[in-house]
């Protein structure tokens, strides 16, 4: 019989959090795998534990080399427990390959729930939270980083952010400049622990307010679009919304038909607008 992958919730901060089943997991695993071995040992002394199984690294620098081995204890009959620094594995942390090569060898996979920063995030932003979606971290590259805010800058659910302190400020202004000053939004700052501080305003506001300086592991909560009627939608919205489309690599036709479905107008109405900039552009060259 193959062995089981245990993907286990650890803290986001205060090791009270810890759920139960964790320690007992810990205890009694084949195989610790742990996306910091030093964190992981703080952790199992916190919680009074001693692992009996073999305790290995697995992290973003080793995490393709590692798979095959862990895969093949699991096939092998082993019980692999795996384990990132705060939250459930492979939410923006390592494990998402090994449980994808896992389930391609019919291997059970469970989990231990914990601690979410999305989750809580999310709860204590004070923005809708019936329907939302979790964009992970923006690319560093301030270029790249505006043209993935300008996808979603149409999107309608509440938008979950990870961040780097050093980055947030940038990121912050680059939101207020695709989504607008005006829409709200919440910095959420070292969630559970000590120094815990959720920041909430407008985005204009907020990046003026990190720009002096944030510490501490960030996660943002921005909120959705507003509902807009197609008669909202002048020509050149719908024309960023066809470039948009086209720099993420859908033809010109297929992304003319998208937007106009999205807003609820005919083609021919988003085509000539798309045509009549291109004619714009180039009497202005």
């Amino acid at each position: 019989m193959t062995g089981t992958l245990v993907l286990a919730g650890t803290p986001i901060g205060d090791v009270r959090d810890a759920p139960p089943r964790l320690a007992e997991e810990l205890a009694g695993a084949d195989v610790v795998a742990a996306e910091d071995t030093r964190r992981l040992r703080r952790l199992t002394q916190a919680l009074g534990v001693t692992p009996r199984g073999r305790v290995v690294s697995y992290f973003e620098g080793n995490e393709s080399a590692r798979t095959p081995e862990l895969v093949e204890e699991l096939v092998g009959g082993a019980r692999v427990l795996l384990v990132t620094d705060a939250g459930m594995p492979s939410v923006s942390d390592p494990g998402y390959r090994l449980v994808a090569a896992a389930v391609e060898r019919d291997v059970r996979v469970t989990a231990v729930p914990g601690p979410s920063a999305v989750l809580t995030a999310l709860a204590l932003s004070g923005l809708p939270v019936d329907r939302f979606c979790f964009e992970g971290f923006l690319p560093r590259k301030a270029g790249e980083r505006l043209t993935r805010l300008r996808e979603v800058a149409g999107e309608r659910r509440t938008l979950v952010y990870f961040e780097s302190p050093h980055r947030v400020d940038d990121t912050l202004a680059a939101m207020a400049e695709v989504f607008g000053g005006d829409r709200r939004a919440a910095v959420c700052r070292e969630l559970t622990k000590t120094y815990e501080e959720v920041r909430r305003g407008g985005l204009g506001e907020l990046a003026a307010w990190a720009a002096e300086g944030v510490r501490g592991e960030i996660t943002v909560v921005v909120e959705g679009a507003p509902e807009q009627g197609p008669e909202e939608l002048g020509a050149e919205e719908l024309v960023r919304r066809v470039r948009v489309r086209e720099e993420a690599g859908e033809r010109r036709k297929e992304a003319i038909a998208a937007v106009a479905a999205e807003v609820g107008v005919p083609k021919r109405e988003v085509f000539d607008a798309v045509v009549a900039a291109k004619n714009s552009e180039r009497q202005g060259t």
